[in-house]
């Protein structure tokens, strides 16, 4: 329980919506997050928002250079305003196709991160994609994905059979990990 001063600095600032915005690695990135936090819905509103990180540019190695296909971002985020997830799709020539959608049942962040991965590879498939690059900053989804890390959680378990499951529809997948830092 905050005391003294920290109390009082809580309750003075809780009547502010204070956002804690992290630096973004990869533009892309930050467009699927900037997504995932607007989702267009029954109650759509312009966005009056902006990108705080445009001016941020990826500062290790180049996927574009690396993966010259199709490739697919995904992200999820969890606001005041619910859970939301998101994809970019990425063509050869670099036509984005960026997709957001509200989660509307509770979910753990686990649960939410695969929601979002098959939200863009079903994209892929209704757009006839026959290779992809699946990029992602889910640990624990990519790994599972690719077989290396195994789950013992029946809920889990049941969307990366839906994963794999999709996989199937490819000639080719690839799966990336891309840290959150």
């Amino acid at each position: 329980m905050p005391t003294g001063k920290l109390a009082e600095w809580k309750i003075f600032l809780n009547e502010f919506d204070i956002v804690y915005i992290t630096q973004k690695a990869i533009k892309r990135q930050a467009l699927s997050d900037h997504l995932v936090e607007n989702p267009v819905d029954g109650d759509y509103e312009p966005l009056t928002t902006y990108f705080p990180d445009e001016e941020v540019l990826f500062a290790g190695e180049d996927i574009e250079e690396l993966y010259t296909g199709w490739r697919m971002f995904f992200d999820g985020a969890a606001n005041f305003k619910g859970d939301g997830i998101g994809a970019i799709l990425i063509t050869e020539s670099g036509q984005h196709y960026p997709a957001s959608a509200k989660i509307r049942f509770p979910c753990t962040n686990n649960i939410a991160e695969y929601e979002e991965c098959i939200f863009g590879i079903i994209m892929a498939v209704d757009m006839n994609v026959k290779e992809l690059l699946v990029i992602g900053d889910s640990d624990l989804l990519i790994h599972q994905v690719q077989g290396e890390w195994s789950t013992k959680n029946v809920k889990i378990l049941l969307y990366l059979h839906c994963v794999k499951e999709l996989c199937r529809k490819f000639t080719k997948i690839e799966f990336k990990h891309v840290p959150r830092i």
